[in-house]
């Protein structure tokens, strides 16, 4: 903070300031850690810690208080895995079943982040700050039943405040609520015999699986205790004619385990150590990803998106020829080029009023990210306005001011293209010039963008409906086409790189039938996995779902009927703000937040107003919330 009478403007973090943050942060994991060699990384994806190598969270550019505990608290839970918990113990008690794993492996979580609690305030703090964040993005705060309360989270919660004292964060109380009666009627017990293991690893992860054969969770818990200490025995001769065949199997996989386990370690030692700022996301392999531990990560049971097919009456004959791919997979680079061509050429007049739409985007957009100034402070930056009052009472003190800034979340916006034939012509080309152009102008004010696409690879079914007539037609197939999803920009690719990719929706031939449920479904979830605060999912399509095969074969209402119910169920269950533009069709019938438009020289405009109005509600509301002290 800036003392009396210092004017310097203070620098924001960014630069130099984050890449000295991110230093503090490696050197401190290393010592909580005791391991020297401990890589850490700071990307867009997942948190995640594998062997001795951590991945963090890129800290946004406007990086709050929040933002910075959130990170160490992380960074602090890592250290504290890699300090405090053996993995060889912590394998030899682990139970079968995928339930009682889950609270087994969340319990042990709570106990390592309770040693370094117990023995640190700020540590403490940083978890806390962590927990509170993981809870209320997992939209855990507001649950009201059971089954929408993952019982490994709660008993984990319930865990923390027996060994640190400490409340369960305020995002994760109603969820602890749910459970605690159950849990303290059928494990009280056990609860309290934890405090005084928690430092024996080994008797912990038995207390805990005693607590949860008394929560009903004994089926699961196998023998792998049993079998895993007969493996440990120091004498190493055969034990006669009561070892089977099959148990010699097991022991040599065992061994090899081991000994793969090594030869890892071994690579890895050899490997030199990687400075924080130069390690990327790149450097975990897909392996380690499937291991990764993701402390700052909650999810809840029976996620709605995944077990849609128990709701809806919707299925998929196959997968097997459906495809998700980059535009540039599609052409060559020359074809691409020729293309993105073309596409300048046809657009040279809209390009100047999808400009001047763009541009006043974006002047309302920076116009909520401008710095607001606290008045009347002991210390800051002098401020000339309240001289006067020092000349007129000279025993009145200095008046100073302060800068801050007005909260911007981070935001991700998501443009889905309808590529469906319908759209030939002008339609898909004013689409693909507003979408360029919005993604270039959200860029400049820190937003990032991701353009989709989605068609179908043949007309009338494709190869999917030849191995469904090759089956012998069984009844009620689902749907019968070959998907096409198509990337054409990426939320973590610069405007750049991808403008060429755009030019893809001019070639001949690509654009075919359009199946818009399972195209929304799929950009839903890949804007669940970004890392942002805020999400926005737009879908433009100029008309309702059409497949031809697939309508021939169900009913009339089929790919409409499951549009409806991905719609209601990203509308009502998630985080993410939907919103769609119908050009010629009436989409307001689907969509919650929607407008229709009856021609395309109507998009760039109606694309433009509904971002505006999305930012404009934002800043409406966290003005609400806090006001602003002004001059005067």
């Amino acid at each position: 903070m800036a003392g009396p009478g210092d004017n310097t403007r203070n620098r924001p973090k960014t630069g130099s300031e984050a890449d000295s943050f991110k230093r503090a942060l490696t050197v401190c994991m290393r010592a909580i850690s005791g391991d020297n060699e401990l890589e850490v990384a700071f990307a867009k994806d997942k948190p995640a810690l594998a062997g001795n190598r951590a991945r963090l969270p890129e800290i946004p550019k406007k990086a709050t208080a929040a933002d910075i505990a959130v990170t160490r608290g992380i960074g602090d839970s890592m250290a504290l895995k890699r300090a405090c918990h053996d993995l060889r113990i912590h394998s030899k008690f682990a139970p079968e079943g995928k339930q009682a794993r889950a609270v087994y492996d969340a319990v042990e979580q709570a106990r390592v982040e309770a040693i370094g609690a117990r023995a640190m305030t700020g540590v403490a703090d940083n978890l806390g700050s962590m927990l509170e964040d993981k809870y209320a993005k997992a939209n855990l705060a507001d649950v009201r039943e059971r089954d929408d309360a993952p019982i490994e989270e709660a008993l984990a919660l319930m865990v923390r405040e027996k060994l640190t004292g400490r409340a369960a964060p305020k995002s994760g109380q109603r969820m602890v609520n749910l459970w605690r009666d159950w849990v303290e009627e059928k494990a009280g017990a056990d609860l309290d015999h934890l405090m005084g293991n928690l430092d024996d690893q080994q008797a912990f992860a038995r207390v805990v699986r005693e607590m949860l054969a008394s929560m009903e969770m004994a089926e699961e818990l196998g023998d792998e205790e049993q079998s895993d200490e007969s493996e440990d025995s120091e004498d190493p001769q055969p034990q006669g004619e009561e070892n089977s065949d099959e148990g010699g199997e097991d022991d040599s996989g065992a061994d090899q385990s081991q000994s793969d386990e090594q030869d890892a370690s071994a690579e890895e030692d050899q490997s030199g150590e990687t400075e924080a700022s130069d390690a990327s996301a790149d450097d975990y392999s897909e392996d380690e990803e499937a291991d990764a531990e993701t402390p700052g990560e909650a999810r809840r049971k029976d996620d709605p998106f995944t077990e849609m097919t128990r709701h809806v009456d919707y299925k998929v004959f196959t997968t097997a020829f459906d495809e998700t791919v980059g535009a540039e997979e599609l052409c060559d680079e020359e074809e691409l080029d020729r293309l993105r061509a073309f596409l300048d050429k046809q657009l040279t007049n809209l390009s100047g009023v999808v400009g001047r739409l763009a541009n006043r985007l974006q002047r309302r957009l920076m116009a909520q990210q401008n710095r607001s100034w606290d008045f009347d402070l002991e210390e800051g930056y002098l401020d000339p306005a309240r001289l006067v009052r020092v000349v007129i009472d000279p025993m009145q003190p200095l008046s100073f001011k302060q800068e801050r800034d007005t909260k911007f979340r981070d935001t991700v916006v998501t443009l889905v293209l309808d590529n469906s034939g319908s759209m030939r012509g002008r339609p898909i080309t004013v689409a693909a010039t507003c979408a360029d152009i919005l993604a270039r102008t959200l860029e400049r004010c820190g937003v990032s963008v991701e353009i989709l696409g989605f068609t179908t690879r043949a007309w009338k079914g494709g190869q999917a409906r030849e191995k469904w007539l090759k089956d012998g037609k069984p009844p009620n197939p689902g749907r019968l086409n070959d998907l096409r999803h198509i990337i054409y920009k990426s939320a973590d690719h610069p405007w750049r790189r991808a403008r060429r990719n755009l030019g893809l929706m001019m070639r001949e031939g690509l654009l075919k039938e359009n199946i818009d449920g399972e195209a929304l479904l799929w950009a839903h979830q890949r804007l669940m996995a970004r890392p942002e605060q805020r999400k926005i999912l737009m879908m433009i399509s100029d008309g309702a779902p059409v497949d031809d095969s697939t309508l021939s074969v169900n009913p009339g209402n089929y790919l409409e009927r499951h549009l409806r119910a991905v719609i209601e169920l990203i509308e009502t269950r998630s985080p993410v703000e939907l919103l769609a533009i119908g050009i010629g069709h009436d989409v307001t019938r689907y969509y919650r937040r929607a407008v229709t438009i009856v021609d395309a020289e109507e998009l760039a405009g109606a694309m433009t107003e509904q971002l505006a109005s999305l930012f404009g509600e934002e800043s409406t509301r966290e003005t609400r919330r806090g006001g602003i002290r002004r001059a005067g």
